[in-house]
């Protein structure tokens, strides 16, 4: 049997979305997941009113450029996703905070 290293970037990427997901529950989102592994979206949020949220999770890196802070630099909103309007649920490892990345578009 292969054992899963939890430094694997699917590893990383899998622990990001359950954080998201206990995360979006504290804010009183019903939640559900993308069943498969692929895909232009990672979550769809709920709100008590029915509104829909449609969410990519990413994980922050640490970028040595700007003194070292952790920030999403290399994977922006594809243009499928602007269209759909997908918003990016930034995930820190080291912290374990999320937060939602203000776009421009």
């Amino acid at each position: 049997m292969k054992r899963i290293k939890i430094h694997d970037v699917n590893r990383k990427g899998d622990l990001a979305e359950y954080y998201a997901i206990t995360w979006l529950w504290d804010k009183g989102f019903e939640v559900f997941k993308n069943c498969g592994c692929t895909g232009t979206v990672d979550l769809i949020a709920i709100d008590k009113d029915y509104n829909i949220k449609l969410i990519d999770v990413k994980t922050f890196g640490l970028d040595t450029r700007w003194n070292g802070t952790w920030t999403n630099v290399s994977t922006p909103r594809t243009k499928e996703q602007i269209e759909m309007g997908v918003c990016l649920l930034g995930y820190n490892p080291k912290s374990r905070k999320l937060r939602f990345v203000e776009h421009k578009i």
